[in-house]
């Protein structure tokens, strides 16, 4: 299958997914009063899937790598804020395991691409994504 627009990446996909439980765990009465993590996470989720989008755009194999590879930093740096939220008891553990897992999954994901990428440079193939 020919990739042709951003939104057939099922990395982005899982990422859009992940926005929207971390957007509805920090609407919660008192994650959503602590404004500075609050707004810390939602930034860090959002860079996750715009990094994938903006490295896909740029249409060049070198550039999406870099880009995915900031993606799945900030996908720790999410992990990260999870756990903080879930020590101050903003979160539950089952809300903390279920986001981690799908985060740890992302991660994994993006390291793939990121690592088939690499392989096809090693071999002399571009990825043509349109």
């Amino acid at each position: 299958m020919k990739i042709t627009r951003f939104e057939d990446l099922e990395t982005w996909k899982l990422a859009l997914k992940i926005t929207k439980l971390i957007y509805d765990l920090t609407s919660k009465k008192e994650f959503s009063k602590d404004f500075e993590l609050k707004n810390q996470i939602r930034r860090a989720i959002i860079s996750v899937s715009s990094c994938i989008v903006e490295g896909f755009e740029k249409n060049n194999n070198n550039e999406l790598k870099r880009f995915l590879s900031i993606a799945k930093g900030s996908c720790g740096e999410v992990r990260n804020d999870l756990h903080i939220a879930l020590a101050v008891n903003y979160i539950t553990q089952s809300e903390f395991n279920e986001c981690n897992e799908m985060l740890l999954e992302l991660a994994r994901k993006i390291g793939s691409f990121i690592s088939y990428l690499e392989i096809q440079k090693s071999k002399g193939n571009f990825i043509k994504m349109r």
